[in-house]
Formats: C-alpha cells, structure tokens, sequence
C-alpha cells in the first residue's frame, strides 16, 4: 500500500519561503497604497484608458449582445466570489478532515480577513465614476477594489500555495497555476466588459489580493508552521 503524501516543515524561522513572500506583499501592498491614494484624490492613472475602454466596449455589447450574456453567466457563476469562496470553504474542510486544523483556521482566516479588507475600503473610497452609456447595469458608482477580482486572486492564490506546501508535482501545480492566470484575466475582462468596474477596480483588487495571500504564507511559515513533525494528505 502507498505511503501518504508527508510534508515536512523546517522551524518556520528557517523556512525559505517567508522572505520571498515578504517582499511581493511589500510589492504588492505598495503598489495598492499608491493606487488607493490616487483613487481617493479622485484621479485614477487608468481614467484615460478606462474611458476609451468603457466606450469601445459598449459599442461592441450593442453589436453583440450574446456576448454580454455570455460574461454575465461566467461572472455571475463561474467566477463569481461565492463560487471562489466555496472552493476555499472545500480547501479548508479537507484540511480539517485530514488532521491539519492549525492550517485549515489560517486558510479560513485569510480569506475571512480578504473580504473584510476589500468591503471596509469599497466603503471608505467609493467614488462616482463619469457617466457612460453602460451595456448592462447602468451603475452609477465603481467599487474600488473589484470584490470579483481580490476574492479569485486570493482563492486561487490560496489554492496554489496549499499544493506547494503539500509538494504538488510541476505537472499538477503548473495546471493549477494556468487555471488561475485564466480565471483572473476572466475575472478582469468580465467585470470591464459589463461595465460594473473601472480597470483601476480590478488592478487595484488584484493587488490586494496578492499582498494577503504573500503575507498570509509568510505569517504561517514565521508563526504557525509546526515546528517538527508532518502533516498528512
């Protein structure tokens, strides 16, 4: 009979990961400040481009509205953060399961801590956005950061580092890395193309959600990674 899957982890003072983690969320947060201060002065550096954007795209949802119904299903459903959600929600009950509960509390505290973020800055820098004909809501408002973009950065980037922690073949963990990059540029090109958010909403919610998942990595490497002994899978 196989032997399970073990991983074995190094006192997390030691662990390689936490340094490299450290500074794409360093990255990434940075990046995020800068943005959310441009966009509570009222000056988006995509405004421009969101303008022009916005305006092709709708000329182009009139021509074809079976594409707006076709982004609509997959933002509504197929990438929608309950949907995301639920895939963590799975993640974590299997940890559970399988006696990593110290892991399991962490993934769920991520991402529990990921959507309190995003919702308390969508509330605190809510700005109207200049009025263009939209091709399907019509919304008066854009939400920065995108809850559609930050909650597949971080449910997919969760996703990831859970396999590379239970040492997933290049095999397996490229796969998953392809499926991610494709969920997040569909997360981005979805919500632009319906015309809910601006292309600063989307950067701006995928920065956030690689800042939580890199510190996330670091803080369980640093303070919570057991000391000795393995998991199971």
């Amino acid at each position: 009979m196989p032997s399970p899957l073990l991983l074995r982890f190094r006192s997390p003072d030691r662990s390689p990961r936490t340094a490299p983690a450290l500074w794409t969320a360093a990255a990434a947060g940075a990046a995020f400040l800068v943005l959310l201060v441009l966009v509570a002065l009222r000056w988006s550096p995509l405004m421009a481009l969101d303008r022009s954007v916005a305006d092709a795209l709708h000329r182009h949802a009139v021509a074809d509205p079976g594409l707006v119904r076709v982004n609509r299903v997959l933002t509504d459903w197929v990438w929608d953060p309950w949907a995301m959600r639920a895939l963590i929600a799975v993640a974590v009950i299997a940890l559970w399961w399988r006696g990593a509960h110290r892991l399991a509390l962490w993934v769920a505290a991520t991402s529990l801590l990921a959507s309190g973020l995003q919702q308390g800055l969508k509330a605190a820098v809510d700005r109207e956005r200049p009025q263009w004909p939209d091709p399907v809501d019509s919304a008066q408002f854009a939400a920065f950061p995108s809850g559609h973009a930050m909650t597949a950065v971080v449910s997919c980037g969760l996703l990831l580092w859970l396999l590379r922690l239970y040492g997933a073949g290049p095999g397996l963990w490229g796969a998953a890395l392809a499926v991610a990059v494709v969920s997040a540029v569909g997360v981005a090109v979805t919500r632009v193309y319906l015309g809910v958010h601006w292309l600063t909403d989307v950067v701006g919610g995928a920065l956030l959600g690689v800042a939580v998942v890199a510190l996330s990595a670091a803080g369980y490497a640093r303070y919570a990674a057991p000391r000795e002994g393995s998991h199971r899978w």
